[in-house]
């Protein structure tokens, strides 16, 4: 599948801006299943200074300074994606079993496992305790395959919790969110994470996009107007694999992959610092079209 990604920003201010110091993770990453056509990141007032860099895991930062005084501030990326279908179920079966990964993991000495290793421990947003691992514990019996242990955590969150956009924020802790048993998929995704790292197992913070307008007969997935996010695991022998606990599936083509890291905190699509303003109005509009009826 190809698509056109527009995401358009708009801050407006009560008052005068001075200054304001940015910095967006809104460019779509190359993979090997997802190759980046083009990406452009239009910002208006138009920056005095705009530069980008890669973090640690790969994923593309953009920085920007914008020193003209201004009430209106608009970021737009527009990004032209080719996404390609993943053979996304034939691993699980066949996944090692959990205990096993887990001891596996510890002797690999290979990069992508050292750094899988990072992705066991916890964070402020990702914490690791009991309770968390109790969660997936249930689910994962011994001699489990590990990616099925996965499939099963992503299907019982999806069962269990309601997709509520106004009960969280962004700051609403995981044990909150499994208390209440509601929240959106950056909570479900961070859910996800906790417990499979209050397990011993490697799992990363994903965000991305969905498609707005699914083919006919298909159903519109939960969360396709605005950034999704779900979470990956880390299984030896097969790499990172993806799921989507807020539409209980395993990402493929109708997923578009920006970034991953250890939490939400690490790929924050747009913040940043500013002199004045007094209060202001957030508007975000995300729009993905295959590129076909998205004209040339």
């Amino acid at each position: 599948m190809k698509y056109q990604i527009t995401h358009l920003t708009q801050y407006r201010y009560q008052y005068d801006i001075a200054n304001c110091y940015n910095h967006g993770c809104l460019v779509p990453r190359s993979l090997p299943y997802q190759k980046v056509d083009s990406a452009r990141i239009d910002v208006l007032p138009l920056p005095s200074s705009l530069y980008t860099r890669r973090d640690f895991f790969g994923n593309q930062h953009n920085f920007f300074h914008v020193n003209a005084v201004h009430r209106h501030l608009e970021v737009k990326t527009t990004s032209r994606v080719e996404v390609i279908p993943r053979d996304v179920h034939s691993a699980v079966a066949g996944s090692m079993p959990w205990e096993e990964a887990r001891r596996a993991l510890q002797r690999a000495t290979d990069e992508q496992s050292l750094q899988a290793r990072l992705l066991c421990t916890g964070t402020r947003m990702t914490p690791v305790a009991p309770v968390y691992g109790d969660y997936a514990r249930a689910l994962f019996e011994p001699g489990l395959p590990i990616l099925e242990g996965a499939r099963r955590l992503c299907h019982r969150i999806f069962s269990e919790f309601s997709y509520d956009p106004g009960f969280t924020t962004i700051t609403t802790p995981v044990d909150e969110v499994l208390r209440q048993k509601r929240g959106v998929c950056q909570d479900f995704a961070q859910l996800a994470i906790s417990a499979l790292r209050s397990l011993g197992l490697p799992a990363r913070y994903v965000s991305g996009y969905l498609e707005t307008l699914p083919p006919p007969g298909q159903p519109r997935l939960v969360g396709a107007d605005a950034s999704h996010a779900w979470f990956s695991v880390f299984a030896p022998g097969e790499g990172w694999v993806d799921f989507d606990p807020t539409n209980d599936l395993m990402p493929s083509e109708r997923h578009i992959t920006i970034a991953y890291g250890r939490d939400y905190g690490d790929v924050v699509p747009l913040k940043g610092l500013m002199n004045g303003g007094g209060h202001h109005e957030l508007i975000v509009e995300v729009d993905v079209m295959p590129l076909e009826a998205a004209g040339p």
